[in-house]
């Protein structure tokens, strides 16, 4: 494990800074950037669009989730398929990295205007941070509707002890760093070879950007420690 680097990110975490992490060779082989929620502006919505590419995704600690009755999406279409039997040919069962999909709905603030701008998606993720840190359960519907533009991903129950994907990679990094365990994470993307980013390339643009560059399994081990 690289403490020193380990240290940085949660620093970094912290002060609202963006931490690129790559997850495994063995799963889905990509770098994310990660920032935490609370922190994200329209400034961080905007460089996630231009420098990373990939679908921009607001992680939820379970424990959140369940205090807002919040479903993964496929418990929404397994309960729509009588109506809609199509759904249930839908399931994504052939992930080959990975045995079930965190995602679950899709959301805009309700003060927002389209939705999708810098400026709308950074007040719907913003938001749901401080609603969820201060425990404001019951508003949640009043704040926000579906569909939107802001795609909420489920972490799983326990995080990183239970799967280890970028959603519970990210929470786990905010538990460690003490900040409110909701993130942003976004996918790079290459748009020369039209593949993910290589960690190769990740690097070079964090030493350019001066962020730091985290292997998952550095987050895994240090919050199976903590936790």
């Amino acid at each position: 494990m690289n403490q020193e680097n380990l240290y940085k990110a949660l620093e970094a975490i912290r002060n609202g800074e963006f931490v690129l992490v790559f997850d495994d060779d063995d799963r889905e082989g990509e770098v994310d950037m990660i920032i935490a929620s609370e922190f994200v502006t329209p400034k961080s919505i905007a460089t996630m669009r231009n420098d990373a590419g990939g679908l921009i995704c607001n992680c939820l600690h379970s424990d959140y989730c369940d205090a807002v009755h919040l479903p993964f999406m496929v418990d929404i279409m397994s309960a729509a398929a009588e109506k809609y039997p199509q759904l249930a040919g839908l399931a994504p069962n052939d992930i080959p990295y990975d045995e079930r999909s965190s995602f679950s709905i899709w959301v805009n603030h309700r003060k927002s205007f389209t939705g999708v701008t810098d400026h709308d998606r950074a007040m719907t993720i913003n938001e749901m941070a401080k609603m969820m840190g201060d425990e404001r359960f019951d508003e949640f519907s009043k704040t926000f509707r579906s569909p939107g533009h802001v795609c909420l991903l489920r972490g799983a129950d326990g995080l990183v002890k239970n799967r280890r994907g970028h959603t519970e990679i990210g929470l786990a990094l905010c538990e460690l760093a003490g900040v409110t365990p909701v993130c942003v994470v976004c996918e790079m993307m290459d748009g020369e070879t039209g593949q993910a980013t290589s960690i190769e390339d990740a690097r070079k643009y964090g030493e350019e950007n001066g962020l730091v560059l985290l292997r998952g399994e550095d987050i895994i081990n240090k919050y199976l420690e903590e936790y």
